[in-house]
């Protein structure tokens, strides 16, 4: 048995970036808003808003692709 993510899925050769980012899309928008309350602290609202952009395309686009399965 070959290594494996933390969710049991086989590492390797058949896994594309997107595979990865739906499989792990709720951890990447955690972390892009903590990113963001980061910026916010420092005073970078501008920058915040830019990553909460980011993560607003992210789950749109999810929302779209689960409705058209």
């Amino acid at each position: 048995m070959g290594e494996r993510t933390p969710a049991g899925e086989p590492l390797g050769g058949e896994e594309t970036v997107g595979a990865v980012a739906e499989l792990y899309l709720g951890n990447i928008l955690y972390a892009i808003e903590l990113a963001a309350l980061s910026l916010d602290e420092q005073g970078r609202g501008n920058d915040a808003a830019f990553y909460r952009g980011i993560a607003r395309k992210l789950a749109e686009a999810r929302g779209r692709g689960r409705t058209a399965e």
